[in-house]
């Protein structure tokens, strides 16, 4: 980058961008993600909405709850409140709540904090015991669920979440592997009456690279260590293949998204695979007679020698 001045206004460029391809200077940058996200926002957030924004304290939910405070700023009656899911992992959630914390307090937003012990009865690190493999898998599911309750106590209307562009590509990309084409065409975005809380993802639009470059001229980075079940799952492998195609084809992610809108318009509403039900245990929704979540606290997957499938959840830790 260097000797390269931003397309819009010469300035020192802090990062190069395709599709279209042009050079940003710090303030045209945070300009182009706030326009962008403002963009997603619309018809998506109405007046008097309650707002849950999952905040893991990472840099993608971090994003999330800076922009969604300035842009809604201004909207009658919208209430934000964060929530953090404590899953207990040692040695790595505890500097991730305190960001979260001290980010919350700073913005004056309500935080609230939910805990899988308290949940679930224990914590992570004591569920994974002879599965670590499953940690991604197990985590997501618990945590999927943990954000509903939270949501939902919160008295929420609409739950966001910092899923960035590369998530989105990855999933297409797990989705078209496994052949899954029902999974990858089907969008639960709206929610469902008396089921779901809507989901939105404000970011889904920006990639990781600009999230991250957003955060550092804001002076809002903060380098957090990883979360040591990461990297086991398929989603792992996926991003690594990604990321190199990205940097060898730029645009390849969003044209990977492109195309499964494409097969969304073409293909239309589809049936879901089974009508969604209550969890004859919990009393949770499920697709079966029992829920994803009970699966996994009853370590069924172990006596079986099934594992618990990975499509059970999306909740990636942003």
């Amino acid at each position: 980058m260097a000797g390269k001045g931003c397309s819009l206004c010469g300035k020192p460029a802090v990062i190069r961008l395709f599709d279209p391809e042009r050079r940003l200077c710090a303030d045209h940058l945070l300009a182009d993600c706030a326009e962008r996200v403002g963009a997603a926002l619309e018809g998506r957030i109405a007046p008097g909405d309650r707002v849950a924004v999952g905040l893991s304290g990472g840099k993608d939910s971090r994003l999330l709850l800076i922009l969604l405070h300035r842009l809604l700023a201004s909207s009658e009656g919208v209430h934000l409140v964060a929530i953090t899911i404590d899953e207990g992992i040692a040695g790595y959630r505890e500097e991730t709540m305190e960001a979260a914390a001290e980010l919350t307090s700073r913005l004056g937003v309500d935080h609230r904090i939910l805990s899988f012990s308290r949940l679930f009865g224990a914590d992570l690190d004591a569920l994974l015991t002879n599965r670590v493999e499953q940690g991604c898998t197990v985590c997501g599911v618990l945590r999927r669920r943990a954000l509903e309750v939270g949501a939902a106590d919160a008295h929420a209307t609409v739950i966001a979440t910092g899923h960035n562009l590369d998530d989105e590509a990855q999933s297409v990309l797990m989705n078209l592997l496994r052949g899954d084409l029902p999974r990858m065409v089907l969008d639960t975005s709206g929610g469902l009456p008396e089921c779901f809380i809507p989901r939105i993802k404000p970011l889904s639009i920006l990639s990781e690279k600009e999230i991250t470059v957003c955060l550092m001229v804001m002076g809002e980075f903060v380098d957090l260590p990883e979360c040591p079940y990461a990297g086991g799952a398929l989603r792992g492998e996926v991003r690594e293949i990604l990321a190199n195609l990205e940097f060898r084809y730029p645009g390849t992610m969003r044209r990977l998204i492109s195309s499964r809108d494409q097969v969304r318009d073409i293909v239309g509403a589809i049936p879901r695979q089974g009508e969604i039900q209550r969890c004859l245990q919990c009393g949770g929704t499920a697709s079966g007679e029992i829920c994803s979540v009970c699966r996994v606290l009853e370590r069924s997957d172990i006596s079986s020698g099934t594992m618990i499938d990975e499509r059970d959840t999306d909740a990636i830790d942003r």
